[in-house]
């Protein structure tokens, strides 16, 4: 059950991710490459803008997108499970990264809060407190696995919390930024200080890990533009969480593209500000001498100490850095999550993971065995890491820029072979002779192949160790695709959702929790769901329930209702369930699922209309029976209905998109031009008289009504005849109609349909 969430919520979950890169890719990428590392930050901070609109486009073809779906649609299912498996390392390593650094911010500031003490007099000693590297790693780790246990209960609860959270974090991050930024500037003109070297070749000073592969050779020292390459690639995990940003898509409310593009947006400029800008004044403000020996793990509390004021108020502008520090990189461990648990969901609805992960927790309805594993590996790998970030950062670039590449490459495909709507598109685009040349698409894949591919032979650590990663979730997702091929005659094309029966003896709004004048929606058919879509197009479900029906027939004579614990979901209705949740997520709107046991259909949808205090019913129209015939029995059945009954609108939709609206229950006959201009005209007639001054439209209308109930109780059958004779043209065309009216004559239920309705129907 998603909860939708504003595009502010989706860019906070993104941000927590991408954000907490600004703690730690600057000193990782200067330890590679040298002190003109923040311009390549800054390079791929503005890069990261034509990456995400990649992503906006393949979102604006699948609610349900990532890595996994759009490689699979573009290049078939072998390359999806390798993309999916370097996201995956990605993913599991985004959270040890990201708890480790803020365990290091945090024993960083307690160190320098121990020195300051000692220096006053306030603690023992004399001389300054100084760990070892080893214990200050060991020490961030411990606090990286208590960070990860915690976010792990949070996420077998729901998401709800985890997008309140991220937004609370990202407010708070922002009064940071601001000050950070603000006083850095000003501290960086009042000093004085130069920029960083410019990139250019010359500039460039390969550490030997950054060197790989190649650490004994001239190879990246001969060629320029390579070793450009190289240092934008040792930059790139300042790209991270593009993917998130996928993920949490199918959570983005309504308008769901509008809100989408907003989310990005506010997601690039506020990391190109945070992490681009924050890296270079980072190397502005901080004395070589300290910047990667001291202050390269905890990079921004550096900044503090180093700016223009009174120490103590640097020290206190510290704490709240570290304070921001601990909120947004333990913040970017829920995301990863939230990640993981997305990419391996949709893996899972395509039969290549084992269904068993997709179970539902029985409390919270969560997909708890997936976050279960994916917890249980960032875990682990803070362990086998020992909370040593430059290792992990070496490793994380290389799930990141390889589904990235692996995402472009794909939606490159699918320009030419996916023929669909898309509501955006990756610019720049030409047309030759008919053709679309996607410029901007291809030039996106072309920068993260060639990074890609460099970063193969230069992160020696990353190549090995996401290389062995990758294979292994490759072959536990080959075999359990195969396994699942062997318990099924044929893996499904279409997943099916997992839902949990909640037993109620009667139909109420309460149980449901909805408001009254909700919109009752009937499915029957999960491969046309027109009608659902319709309802849901017409309906902002902030204002008004939507609630999606299907009776569960029962057999004629049999028991009304079997015991609960013996009540099964069928096959039917799971699909029925899964579609309606799928076109749900697609508009980015509410509903609410229910299954109601009937013998007759339409006594059981107008008495769970008449139970939920409903405004209105939607139903898409009969293979056997017309609009007007659904109209009459839906009136018949709410005729038997018990006082106190409530009227509503009965709409039957087209497939064609019309739709024909019927009101059940008494109301005013919608009266034809012409019966209103005889109304009118015997009105005048009569107000000529002196007596009939006082003399209204109604009240000739209620004569004549009370006159015809008379007559007809006198002699019915010649009644019968003359209103047969007068009645207009029986064949003329129904007008579809979106709002409340009633079919032609302003009858309600107008003709008793030839054959009785198929209970099936």
């Amino acid at each position: 059950m998603l909860t939708f969430i504003s595009f502010w919520r989706a860019a906070a979950i993104v941000l927590n991710d991408l954000g907490s890169s600004a703690f730690y890719a600057g000193g990782i990428a200067e330890e590679a490459v040298g002190k003109a590392a923040p311009w390549f930050i800054l390079g791929v901070m503005l890069f990261s803008f034509a990456v995400r609109s990649v992503y906006v486009e393949s979102c604006s073809m699948f609610t349900r997108g990532g890595v996994y779906r759009i490689v699979k649609e573009a290049l078939g299912g072998t390359f999806a499970k390798l993309s999916v498996s370097a996201l995956m390392f990605d993913y599991i390593l985004t959270g040890p990264i990201s708890g480790v650094s803020a365990g290091q911010y945090i024993v960083g500031l307690l160190q320098e809060l121990a020195n300051v003490g000692v220096q006053y007099h306030i603690l023992p000693g004399s001389h300054p407190i100084q760990l070892g590297p080893n214990a200050v790693n060991h020490c961030s780790a411990v606090f990286a696995v208590a960070v990860t246990l915690y976010y792990w209960w949070k996420n077998i609860q729901g998401i709800e919390e985890s997008s309140e959270k991220a937004l609370s974090v990202m407010k708070i991050t922002t009064v940071m930024v601001v000050l950070l930024l603000g006083w850095g500037i000003f501290s960086v003109i009042h000093k004085g200080s130069p920029l960083p070297p410019a990139p250019i070749p010359s500039n460039l000073h390969f550490s030997p890990d950054a060197l790989g592969f190649l650490k004994h050779t001239h190879f990246a020292t001969m060629l320029g533009a390579f070793g450009i390459i190289m240092a934008f690639g040792h930059s790139v995990l300042a790209m991270s969480g593009e993917e998130s940003l996928a993920q949490v898509n199918r959570e983005i409310e309504h308008p769901k593209l509008p809100n989408l593009k907003r989310a990005a947006i506010v997601i690039a400029i506020y990391s190109f500000i945070f992490t681009g800008i924050g890296s270079l004044l980072a190397v502005m403000l901080i004395p070589d001498a300290v910047r990667v020996p001291v202050y390269r793990d905890n990079l921004i509390a550096g900044m503090a100490m180093y700016m223009v004021g009174p120490q103590m108020l640097r020290i206190a502008f510290r704490v709240f850095v570290v304070i921001v520090g601990f909120l947004i990189l333990s913040g970017a461990i829920n995301t990863s999550i939230i990640g993981s648990t997305g990419v391996l969901m949709r893996v899972a609805e395509d039969g290549v993971l084992a269904d068993w992960f997709r179970k539902p927790q029985r409390k919270y309805g969560t997909s708890y065995r997936i976050v279960n594993m994916v917890a249980g590996l960032q875990v682990l790998t803070i362990i086998l890491s020992r909370g040593n970030v430059i290792a992990l950062g070496e490793a994380y670039a290389f799930g990141v820029i390889w589904s990235f590449t692996f995402n472009s490459l794909a939606m490159l495909v699918l320009r030419y072979k996916y023929k669909g709507e898309r509501g955006w598109k990756v610019p720049v685009n030409f047309r030759i002779a008919g053709v679309e040349i996607p410029i901007g698409l291809f030039s996106v894949f072309l920068v993260l192949l060639s990074t890609a591919f460099v970063n193969l032979f230069t992160k020696a650590t990353a190549t090995v160790s996401g290389t062995i990663f990758a294979a292994v979730f490759f072959v536990l997702f080959s075999l359990s695709e195969k396994d699942n091929k062997r318990r099924h005659s044929k893996v499904e094309r279409q997943m099916k959702e997992h839902f949990q029966l909640e037993h109620q003896d009667t139909v109420g709004r309460e149980a449901l929790e909805i408001r009254p004048g909700c919109l009752v929606v009937t499915m029957r058919d999960s491969e046309n769901p027109y009608a659902l879509r319709w309802a849901v197009a017409r309906t902002h479900t902030d204002d008004q329930d939507l609630v999606v029906l299907t009776a569960r027939m029962m057999g004629m004579g049999g028991p009304e209702y079997v015991d609960p614990s013996e009540q099964m979901f069928s096959e039917h209705e799971q699909m029925l369930f899964t579609k309606a949740v799928s076109v749900a997520e697609s508009f980015g709107k509410h509903i609410s699922l229910l299954v109601v046991p009937a013998g007759d259909v339409f006594a059981a949808l107008v008495q769970t209309a008449n139970s939920l205090e409903a405004s209105a019913v939607v139903s898409g129209l009969s293979s056997k029976m017309t609009a007007e015939e659904q109209a009459f029995y839906m009136g018949q059945a709410w005729e038997n209905l018990p006082e106190p009954k409530r009227q509503f609108t009965f709409y039957v939709v087209m497939p064609t998109g019309g739709s024909a609206g019927f009101h059940i229950g008494p109301h005013a006959p919608a009266l034809q031009a012409d019966d209103v201009q005889l109304v009118h005209r015997l009105w005048l007639n009569l107000k000529r008289y002196p007596e009939m001054q006082e003399l209204h439209h109604r009240d000739i209308v209620t004569y004549a009504l009370t006159k015809l109930a008379g007559e007809y109780a006198r002699d019915k059958q010649e009644i019968v005849k003359e209103l047969r004779r007068s009645v207009v043209d029986p064949n003329a065309k129904t007008p579809a109609l979106d709002k409340p009216s009633v079919n032609r004559g302003g009858s309600t239920y107008p003709m008793p349909p030839s054959r009785p309705p198929s209970e099936q129907e």
